[in-house]
């Protein structure tokens, strides 16, 4: 039980020492190599890459969040305050795009992995003697493939609600930079609910593609 509970944190420490010692992280086929030879399978790094996803989204999920309380937060106040809530709603631009980010990158990591594991996996069919045993590990394949296609499916299309989002956030924060009136309030108050529903929408779809990597990581542990 110790042990496993240590595995995360392992593999986290030699993947990064192997990446800087020996500088693989261009090339992932060498780099995947490298970490099987210390004892690190595809599997592992896909499963430990899924989690790493599941946080990130589940970081953006809380960030957006945040985001929302304060910009509807500025359009209760007077104007004498609109300086302090500009600076604290281009903060909250600036974090949301950056857990955004975050988002993306351990996504693509994801597929990046899942790939390589899905042709290994593909063209080793060909090495069983037994028809049995081949056929029973292409069921695996196949299905451990849907389960992914699903989970992936769903943490790009929450990915993709970040950006209609950002995109409403970052046109009021400008307005608001240049506009510290009344004006802008206004506009800010028309925005609101529209922000509100994108919001809920893209909490909503990251809520999903949690569970749905919560069950995936769960399906490759067993």
């Amino acid at each position: 039980m110790v042990r496993d509970m240590q595995r995360p944190a392992f593999f986290r420490c030699a993947a990064l020492a192997l990446i800087t010692a020996l500088g693989l992280g261009g090339c992932s086929s060498v780099y995947y190599s490298t970490l099987e030879s210390v004892g690190i399978a595809k599997r592992e790094v896909l499963v430990d890459r899924v989690e790493n996803a599941r946080e990130a989204q589940d970081e953006a999920k809380t960030q957006f969040k945040n985001a929302l309380e304060q910009f509807l937060a500025v359009t209760q106040i007077d104007g004498g305050e609109l300086q302090t809530k500009y600076e604290t709603l281009a903060d909250e631009l600036e974090r949301s795009e950056d857990r955004a980010k975050a988002v993306r990158t351990r996504i693509g990591a994801v597929e990046d992995v899942a790939e390589a594991l899905f042709d290994e996996w593909e063209e080793e069919l060909d090495d069983y003697a037994s028809a049995a045993l081949k056929a029973e590990s292409s069921r695996q394949l196949r299905e451990t493939r849907r389960r992914y296609d699903n989970m992936i499916m769903l943490m790009r299309r929450a990915a993709d609600r970040m950006d209609p989002v950002l995109t409403t956030f970052r046109d009021q924060v400008l307005f608001l930079k240049h506009n510290l009136n009344a004006r802008a309030l206004a506009s800010l108050d028309q925005t609101a609910n529209a922000l509100s529903d994108e919001i809920t929408a893209l909490v909503g779809d990251m809520e999903r593609s949690i569970r749905e990597a919560d069950a995936f990581i769960a399906t490759m542990r067993e």
